[in-house]
């Protein structure tokens, strides 16, 4: 009877929930620029098992900054990866990847040589990104998540991915945490392989983030916590309300409302909308025309129009010096504007505007394959001019911004000339004409710092309670000792019918309101949470 009893025992206490401590990557301006040229990497990704075609969601991970270690083979080979609840998938890097990737080799790798419990699978698995694929094949080893050790988990081993994208990631792979639904060449994911194999207390994980972390260097503080198993009571207050999964794949559900201040509600959320809780993305992201809107009223303006605005006001009364000495297509060359030395931040904006749209096109057509569409269907509403790419510039496109923007200034300035203007009323004209550069919502914005104790509340929605969000907590706050940069937590992403609009709630959400995602009963549940001293 006591030996029934102590095995008892250990059965309740390897049930008890398990705690996996997070940590925070800094998002400074570095990290920002890498995390925006990875971002704009991720187009249209298309899965494959042994070539055939699985769409996969478009997990925006590259903006994450919580990051968790998990343990592959026995014995444990380490691995730093992001929890995504976007995707539902398992990959690392390969010991046997190609010497053509790079990035491979800056990050841990699987040596399956190294492990006794390693199984092969052999099936070949691809994911296909804007850069080039990543690509390899799938193995069955088992991967340990804090004390929680789960059996014969299927994962991919990537042997080659997309070096522009990986090299500079400061995760070495992906834990999906999403439903099988969306999983690529249909593998059963780690959360629900816990489930199947009775390793949890209950079929519940959540996610407290510390947004306060990082801001002042500390050995010992907490980015974040993922439960599996359960919640910490700790880590919040009051009771958590719940809203039904509307939609498996995602952790999709209503969102009753959304309201800016006092009196504005976008047009896409007035009779409620859809919303994706994302653990893979620091952002608020929702329908660009209600994003760009939702910047205007907050004082944010893009990216790019401010760097417009800063060429113009450095650069045009030179500019006009040397129009009348020198012909109009060596003025932005002597200048220093044509050399490409300055254009990659207008690239990575732009890019962010591509990445909407491709994005949309992804989306819609995993929704499309998964209600039995055929791909003539597909085809059709990719052909349909509310998912194609608009050209930039009046289509002079080129690989360099910042040159297109120069020589428009030139081409302004001669005619402005030609008509008498004054300076002054150059530069006014130019400074509205920078405004043709807005991406509507779908590019970074930028906004004053000083002015974050006077922006309006934002508030959402969810099963009956009102969600709100203060200005410092849906505004990122980029580097430090004056350097510091304030961006809008809110981006645009075009999703078109029948799976859009959509809104996904990221860090910005996820960090004041604790977050409950409940496979068991299909619903996810949010709560104030508890914030670090």
């Amino acid at each position: 009877m006591l030996a029934l009893a102590l095995l008892a025992m250990l059965a309740a206490a390897s049930c008890e929930p398990i705690r996996i401590p997070l940590r925070k990557a800094p998002l400074d301006k570095r990290a920002r620029q890498v995390q925006n040229a990875l971002r704009n990497q991720q187009r249209s990704p298309v899965g494959t098992v042994n070539g055939e075609q699985t769409d996969v969601p478009m997990a925006d991970f590259m903006d994450a900054q919580y990051y968790g270690e998990i343990m592959l083979g026995t014995p444990g080979q380490p691995f730093n990866v992001i929890f995504d609840t976007g995707s539902s998938n398992v990959w690392v890097p390969s010991s046997k990847c190609s010497f053509l990737s790079i990035a491979c080799y800056m990050h841990n790798q699987y040596t399956s040589e190294k492990s006794q419990t390693y199984a092969a699978d052999g099936r070949d698995f691809a994911i296909q990104y804007g850069s080039g694929a990543l690509t390899g094949f799938l193995s069955r080893d088992e991967l340990r998540v804090g004390s929680l050790t789960i059996a014969n988990q299927t994962f991919a081993e990537a042997v080659m991915e997309p070096s522009l994208s990986f090299i500079a990631a400061q995760f070495d792979g992906i834990m999906g945490l999403g439903f099988p639904d969306i999983s690529v060449g249909q593998v059963k994911p780690p959360f629900v392989n816990a489930v199947d194999q009775g390793l949890l207390e209950e079929p519940v994980f959540s996610f407290w983030l510390n947004r306060q972390a990082g801001r002042t260097p500390s050995a010992t503080e907490e980015g974040g916590e993922m439960v599996l198993g359960g919640v910490n009571p700790d880590r919040f207050t009051g009771e958590h309300v719940w809203a039904p999964v509307t939609r498996r794949g995602f952790w999709q559900f209503k969102m009753d409302s959304l309201q800016v201040g006092a009196g504005y509600s976008p047009a896409s959320c007035r009779e409620g909308c859809q919303a994706i809780a994302d653990t893979g993305t620091s952002l608020l992201v929702g329908p660009s025309a209600d994003i760009e809107a939702i910047n205007k009223r907050i004082g944010a303006a893009p990216v790019l129009v401010q760097q417009c605005r800063e060429m113009v006001r450095a650069y045009v009364p030179e500019m006009m010096k040397m129009i009348r000495t020198m012909e109009s297509s060596a003025v932005c060359a002597s200048i220093g504007l044509c050399d490409g030395a300055a254009a990659g931040v207008y690239r990575e904006v732009r890019r962010q505007g591509d990445l909407a749209r491709q994005s949309a096109r992804k989306l819609l057509a995993q929704a499309l394959r998964l209600q039995g569409e055929s791909e003539e269907r597909v085809q059709q509403v990719f052909s349909h001019p509310a998912t194609a790419g608009a050209p930039f510039l009046n289509g002079r496109a080129s690989n360099d911004e910042t040159c297109q923007m120069c020589a428009f200034a030139v081409d302004y300035i001669k005619m402005a000339l030609a008509n008498n203007q004054t300076q002054a009323q150059i530069l006014d004209g130019l400074d509205a004409a920078c405004e043709a550069l807005d991406l509507g919502g779908g590019g970074e914005s930028l906004l004053d710092c000083a002015a974050l104790d006077s922006l309006p509340p934002v508030t959402l929605s969810v099963a009956g309670r009102e969600f709100t969000l203060r200005g410092d907590q849906y505004v990122l706050r980029v580097g430090a000792m004056g350097q510091e940069q304030c961006i809008s937590g809110f981006m645009g992403l075009d999703i078109p019918k029948p799976l859009g609009p959509l809104w996904i709630l990221g860090d910005v959400f996820i960090g004041p309101y604790h977050t409950v995602f409940d496979y068991g009963k299909e619903r996810v549940g949010f709560a104030d949470a508890v914030h670090a001293p």
